[in-house]
């Protein structure tokens, strides 16, 4: 039995390393195959779509907001690995009668690199995981001299259509586009605000970027936000890239000139 914190400091006793893990979020899922954890991640949630053979093979526990709780008790783990913002409290609550249950709360690169060597100690890979945390610093530090003089471009960032809603501050969307060299529209907003066409119109921004998830922007939606914003450019952009905050972080530095150029 090994004592652990999570990053809500909450004291967590765990039968050391464990055998049987469920993970209710998908960057985090892809964090535990990164880890090499392939025999013992036993349950997924139906967005955990990395690695694809995982999402083929693993069995899925739910969304990560609608869990099945009956299946991940069927599945009898010794580990639950959940997140603050993407799994209902409620939820997790339940679950925490009957398992062990270890949640991550981040909003900030620190925070992602602090989650990372939290699992990996966790699941007996400290090592693995210090090696991919120095790799994303590393090539966020590159990224950091790279973006260094350029204009800070205003950007808005959207997440979900009818009603509007945009990423603001205190989000790890909000750290990233920070870390490209954008200055958020939004910032003074917290979270994610919800506006009205006519808001949006007498917003000032260079630069709109339309998620790929949780809200599947497309095409067809580019010529409603050239109206909203004029004078902005609009871009489609993977959200992955801004809001996966495990190992997915080695490809979100390479995906800035993508999003800039």
């Amino acid at each position: 039995m090994k004592i652990f914190t999570d990053q809500l400091q909450r004291t967590v006793r765990l039968g050391f390393p464990p055998r049987r893990i469920v993970s209710l979020v998908p960057s985090q899922t892809e964090l535990l195959h990164a880890l090499g954890l392939e025999a013992e991640v036993v349950g997924i949630t139906k967005f955990c779509i990395h690695p694809a053979a995982w999402f083929r093979s693993k069995t899925r526990v739910g969304g990560t907001r609608q869990l099945n709780i009956e299946t991940i008790r069927q599945l009898q783990p010794d580990l639950v690995i959940a997140n603050k913002e993407e799994n209902e409290q409620v939820q997790i609550e339940a679950l925490e009668k009957e398992f062990l249950v270890w949640v991550s709360d981040i909003q900030t690169l620190p925070d992602a690199g602090d989650m990372m060597l939290r699992v990996g100690a966790l699941t007996g890979r400290a090592e693995k995981a210090q090696e991919i945390v120095n790799e994303i610093m590393q090539r966020f530090a590159q990224l950091a001299v790279a973006v260094a003089g350029t204009k800070r471009r205003r950007v808005a960032y959207f997440i979900w259509r009818n009603p509007w809603m945009v990423a603001a501050s205190n989000t790890f969307i909000d750290c990233i586009l920070d870390q490209y060299g954008f200055t958020n529209v939004f910032a003074k907003e917290s979270r994610y605000p919800v506006f009205t066409t006519e808001q949006l119109r007498k917003v000032d921004c260079d630069l709109v970027l339309l998620s790929s998830e949780p809200y599947p922007f497309g095409e067809k939606h580019m010529a409603e936000m050239h109206d909203i914003f004029p004078g902005a450019i609009i871009k489609l952009v993977d959200g992955e890239m801004f809001s996966w905050y495990g190992s997915h972080l080695l490809q979100t530095p390479g995906y800035w000139g993508q999003v800039a150029g």
